[in-house]
């Protein structure tokens, strides 16, 4: 695998990370009102598991990130998209064709 795209993929998934870790922190509730920690707690073992998956193939799984991303904006308020656009930069990080 290139470096600039491994770089890129690492920079998505490292990024994606550190929002869930402030979310956590900042206690984040759900659209419902409950708390969001179960969830993004959820997803950062999530987001470890497939970033070496990820970083071993040299691709994200397709089928797991959009899974992914369906799942999260059930339960995120739209005043926390900042989550959704980081999982968006993990799709977009994905090497050239």
């Amino acid at each position: 695998m290139d470096r600039t795209p491994r770089v890129e993929l690492e920079k998505a998934f490292d990024a994606a990370l550190a929002q869930v870790q402030l979310l956590i922190a900042a206690r984040m509730k759900t659209v419902d009102g409950s708390s969001a920690v179960p969830q993004l707690e959820a997803l950062a073992n999530e987001l470890r598991r497939e970033r070496a998956n990820a970083l071993e193939r040299g691709t994200v799984d397709r089928e797991w990130i959009q899974k992914t991303v369906r799942s999260v904006v059930e339960w995120v308020p739209d005043t926390k998209l900042t989550l959704i656009a980081a999982l968006g930069r993990i799709v977009r990080a994905k090497p050239p064709a």
